[in-house]
């Protein structure tokens, strides 16, 4: 069977910046920072203070009240985040055969917020009083699972869970069903709600976060000498993925082609990247590789970027390390300096924003980069957003765990 190919045909987003795609490009044209003190909930013994939250979101105007009670706020930010991106894609069960239609939709942590809840309702009041509906809200397949249910869709269905690589890989792995004759359409991202007291707790412990909090909204700095850790972020981002002769039969808009998908494992540390970022240039040049393009064919990477001493250093020794002389003419750029880090939906929100950028030929910024680290010499598109030729984007995500996935994108033009 010939491998198809396969296309973006709808965007939906929930984000510090916006509850939807068009507030998530008006924040990053116009170099927003959606980082702000917390507000979910009392952190003042916390030694950070400040997150990425999204503001202004009611479940409510989603699904069902009943429904919002039974679920988790990661499953809310999945459940309207895809609505907004199968509405775009014009995508109906009842049209397409609903068979083959899947759902990829990964989360890192899960029901955060629901397990702490439950866990102090039992030390409270007793087991009898834990929720029945606490481990489905809890477990991180259930932002899939009640996409696929909500909508119909009896194709594929799973969640993969791989740290801040998660949605890239959901994205990824949901396009190889495709090409392979899997599914014709696949429902692709991640969702994050992670800003929780032992979240932030457990990321203090290990030094991660920034604790910047007289000025949160300067906090995440990727590449900066100055940085001190990342900043925690919530919302969900889904790519609707079609095979291009099914977008083509049914009309559907097409805003980008994903032309490559590489991942890989450091196989060196817990949390630090592999030296040098070796693993990291790996997944790039793989995906490079399934492209069938040139490192100089290249226009714009989104970095993952996350503000952290280590790896700013090592994600851009490996991008000198693949994309040699020509690493130093690609604009790079971090959009988590503006939004915060959404782990386990990351690489969903971070591909809606390349193929926002192709689309608008516009290069996202890096904001807070006041001071480069000397180890961190190449064109980030410091602190305002610039026009730009793009017709092909790399977005990389890496994870704690050494797993690294890179995607490459091209500009769809008829």
């Amino acid at each position: 069977m010939k491998e198809r190919r396969v296309v973006i045909t709808g965007m939906g987003a929930i984000s510090p910046l916006g509850l939807d795609t068009q507030s998530l490009w008006d924040g990053i044209r116009t170099a927003r920072s959606g980082i702000g003190p917390i507000t979910l909930f009392d952190a003042s013994n916390l030694e950070t203070r400040f997150a990425g939250e999204v503001k202004g979101f009611d479940a409510n105007n989603y699904m069902d009240r009943k429904e919002v009670r039974r679920n988790d706020r990661f499953i809310h930010f999945a459940i309207a985040a895809a609505r907004e991106a199968i509405a775009m894609a014009n995508v109906d069960a009842t049209t397409v055969d609903a068979e083959e239609i899947g759902v990829v939709i990964g989360s890192g942590m899960g029901g955060l917020t629901t397990l702490t809840e439950n866990m102090q309702i039992m030390a409270e009041k007793g087991p009898g009083r834990v929720s029945p509906f606490m481990v489905p809200a809890m477990i991180t397949n259930m932002a899939a699972g009640q996409v696929s249910m909500m909508h119909g869709f009896k194709g594929p269905n799973f969640c993969p869970t791989s740290a801040c690589a998660t949605a890239a890989h959901a994205i990824g792995e949901a396009a190889e069903m495709i090409r392979r004759g899997v599914a014709t359409i696949m429902i692709a991202g991640g969702s994050e709600a992670v800003i929780t007291p032992i979240s932030v707790a457990g990321f203090n412990a290990n030094k991660a976060l920034s604790t910047r909090n007289e000025t949160p909204e300067t906090a995440s700095r990727p590449f900066d000498v100055s940085r001190d850790g990342f900043v925690m972020a919530e919302g969900g981002a889904i790519l609707v993925l079609e095979a291009l002769e099914s977008a083509q039969r049914r009309g559907a808009p097409i805003y980008a082609e994903l032309i490559g998908y590489g991942l890989s494992a450091d196989a060196h540390h817990i949390t630090a990247p592999a030296p040098g970022g070796e693993g990291a240039g790996r997944a790039m040049k793989m995906a490079l590789k399934q492209a069938g393009i040139t490192p100089s064919a290249v226009d714009y990477i989104n970095a993952h970027g996350t503000s952290t001493g280590a790896g700013d250093i090592a994600e851009t020794m490996a991008i000198k390390s693949v994309f040699g002389d020509h690493a130093y003419k690609v604009a790079v750029s971090s959009s988590k300096s503006q939004l915060g880090h959404l782990i386990g939906a990351a690489g969903a929100i971070e591909a809606v924003i390349c193929v926002l950028a192709m689309q608008h030929q516009v290069l996202p910024p890096t904001i807070n980069l006041v001071t480069p680290d000397p180890e961190c010499n190449l064109d980030y598109v410091a602190n305002a957003a610039r026009p730009g030729k793009i017709d092909i984007a790399v977005s990389n995500s890496f994870g704690f765990g050494g797993h690294n996935v890179s995607l490459a994108l091209r500009r769809w033009s008829v």
